[in-house]
């Protein structure tokens, strides 16, 4: 199995290091050279200083996995590649894409006979060790071809992994999964920053936060990560209480609007990542911190640090 991932930045680049390990052939393209060497360097990825070359060492059918931002970015590099592609060829979309945009791509890219796979992943930084959580929306037929790679990456070959129905819905689940991650993040938040605000009991959050994830109905991978994190530090005094959103929770929060579903808590959620902005809140450093340690996000110095 070969394929050619675009894009190695920090979920890119551990995701070729999966497939390496699990003996699939990456040819990989990225803007920065030093991306390209490291990985060289690491894993024994072949590099290309082009799509055009990276497509050039890719063997007929060609499976190309793009990791790069939404927006502009993918836009471009899924124009340049529905050129240089050809019929039969299958390219992946694994960045966070809006799902109405995921549509619109597979429709334009199957009139040159391209399959197209929007593919939402998640897993954060842990996706190297633990494997990714895949939601893949295209034709079953360009999802079998795919087989190796999706199991390779999957948490386990028989887990972890869905094929959704047609292009877009990928990302449209993968939207929903991210609006549900606001809700527990946010939950998780508020509910420790109301036992931070007992002063007088000196309460030991970290301790608290473990003892909920054994045998507690609320336990959670992102229990986990939080405990982890307390033990280190319950104060959190160095993080600055801003909390940024990547676009999923609008997303979801518009779709909710859309459809007229009630999605309170959701829409709740991503206004306090807005109200964040503006605030000294233990909570939002929670939150910051959450993401920090699920996917890498980084998190701004409390002023004056």
């Amino acid at each position: 199995m070969q394929l050619g991932m675009v894009g190695l930045g920090r979920m890119g680049a551990n995701m070729t290091r999966r497939l390496r390990a699990g003996g699939i052939a990456v040819v990989g393209f990225d803007r920065n050279p030093g991306a390209l060497e490291t990985l060289v360097a690491d894993c024994s990825m072949v590099p290309a200083l082009s799509l055009n070359e990276l497509v050039d060492k890719l063997s007929p059918p060609r499976s190309v996995w793009l990791m790069l931002p939404a927006g502009e970015i993918t836009e471009a590099a899924i124009a340049e590649l529905s050129f240089l592609m050809a019929p039969g060829d299958i390219l992946v979309d694994g960045g966070n894409a809006n799902y109405k945009d995921s549509v619109r791509r597979g429709a334009t890219l199957a009139l040159r006979q391209i399959e197209f796979i929007d593919a939402g992943v998640s897993g954060g930084v842990w996706g190297l060790e633990n494997g990714y959580a895949l939601m893949l929306g295209g034709s079953g037929s360009a999802l079998r071809q795919l087989d190796t790679v999706v199991r390779t990456l999957a948490p386990a070959p028989d887990r972890g992994w869905v094929h959704t129905g047609p292009s877009g819905s990928g990302h449209f689940v993968k939207m929903i999964h991210n609006g549900i991650e606001y809700g527990m993040m946010q939950s998780y938040a508020e509910g420790l920053a109301l036992l931070h605000g007992r002063g007088d009991w000196n309460l030991d959050l970290a301790a608290i936060t473990e003892s909920w994830r054994h045998g507690s109905v609320i336990q959670s991978w992102l229990l986990d990560l939080t405990a982890g994190f307390l033990a280190r530090d319950q104060d959190l005094a160095a993080i600055e209480p801003f909390v940024a959103d990547s676009g999923e929770g609008r997303w979801t929060a518009i779709e909710a609007i859309e459809q007229g579903v009630s999605a309170p808590v959701i829409i709740a959620a991503l206004m306090s990542r807005f109200a964040s902005r503006d605030g000294q809140d233990y909570s939002a450093r929670l939150l910051a911190m959450m993401r920090q340690a699920f996917g890498g996000h980084a998190t701004l110095p409390a002023s004056g640090e």
